[in-house]
């Protein structure tokens, strides 16, 4: 029988996503990763897509989510990413770019069926997903919102060991760096580590997320409304990569909420209304404690023509 037709046993689990991407399944799917779909009873206006993060799950997304669904009053639909949220990932072997792709626009379809104004956001490298798809789908016609964006890797004096990091990547040695150690640790909603084999789609994502962020300029900006939230404590993603597209954006669009480096919020916590804890109580990613004003600063953005 198709998934479609089952009963959901998880929260707000996206069957029919199952039935798209036959390499996944709830059997498959680890739980709490799974693809999640929020959907109002009348169809609004407004939908927006939310992407993961690399070695990550939609689980990330979900306080968000919930804003854009409860307070916004949005649909919310969040993919899972080709080689995430498994069981048994395999070490993300045969983990490929154009699937992250596939997946990606397969939500922005199913959203855009129901909702005349798409929007898109992401964290990491779900950000840079959603830069990539805003530019190049007509479907997005509304705004752009990235947290902890994997436009630039962090790193050393004037970004060179972040540059080098995306060389390092795009080269055979990804593969010889590949350890294959276990991907299934304490966290349950995430890889216990980056895998080399899906760094190096991420480092080929930035290299074409640069090609068309050269594309515009203060004449001809990026045309969509871009919000931006990033910790000073980032050392995975450097806000350069923000500088940069928002120096060829209309600044009167474009909007930047910053987490002060006192506060300690690392790369992935700038999404988490409240810790990730593992079964025996550790805590293993601290929460953003400035979530609550971030949504806020989200609602005040979201009256800006």
């Amino acid at each position: 029988m198709s998934s479609q037709f089952s009963t959901p046993t998880r929260e707000n689990e996206w069957l029919g996503y199952y039935d798209r991407f036959g390499y996944f399944s709830p059997e498959a799917v680890r739980d709490g990763c799974q693809p999640r779909i929020m959907e109002h009873p009348e169809p609004p206006k407004k939908a927006i897509v939310l992407v993961h993060g690399l070695s990550d799950s939609p689980w990330f997304m979900t306080a968000i989510g919930d804003y854009f669904f409860k307070r916004l009053g949005y649909n919310v639909y969040m993919p899972l990413l080709h080689c995430h949220g498994l069981k048994e990932p395999n070490g993300m072997e045969g983990v490929e770019l154009e699937e992250w792709k596939s997946n990606v626009s397969f939500a922005i379809n199913t959203a855009s069926a129901k909702a005349s104004e798409v929007s898109i956001g992401g964290l990491s490298t779900g950000g840079a997903l959603g830069l990539y798809m805003a530019a190049i789908n007509p479907k997005i016609r509304g705004a752009l919102y990235l947290f902890s964006a994997a436009l630039d890797l962090a790193g050393g004096p004037f970004g060179l060991v972040g540059e080098l990091k995306e060389k390092l990547l795009l080269t055979f040695l990804a593969d010889l760096l590949d350890f294959n150690s276990p991907l299934i640790g304490d966290n349950p909603y995430r890889y216990s580590f980056v895998d080399m084999d899906g760094a190096a789609q991420l480092a080929r994502l930035i290299k074409e997320t640069d090609t068309i962020i050269d594309l515009f300029d203060p004449r001809f900006p990026f045309p969509e409304k871009v919000f931006a939230a990033h910790s000073e404590s980032d050392e995975t993603a450097d806000i350069a990569g923000i500088e940069t597209l928002r120096n060829v954006s209309d600044p009167e669009r474009f909007s930047v909420f910053k987490i002060a480096k006192n506060l300690g919020v690392p790369h992935a916590s700038v999404v988490l209304e409240r810790p990730v804890v593992s079964n025996d109580g550790k805590e293993l990613e601290p929460r953003n404690p400035l979530f609550p004003e971030m949504m806020q600063a989200i609602a005040s953005f979201e009256k800006i023509g």
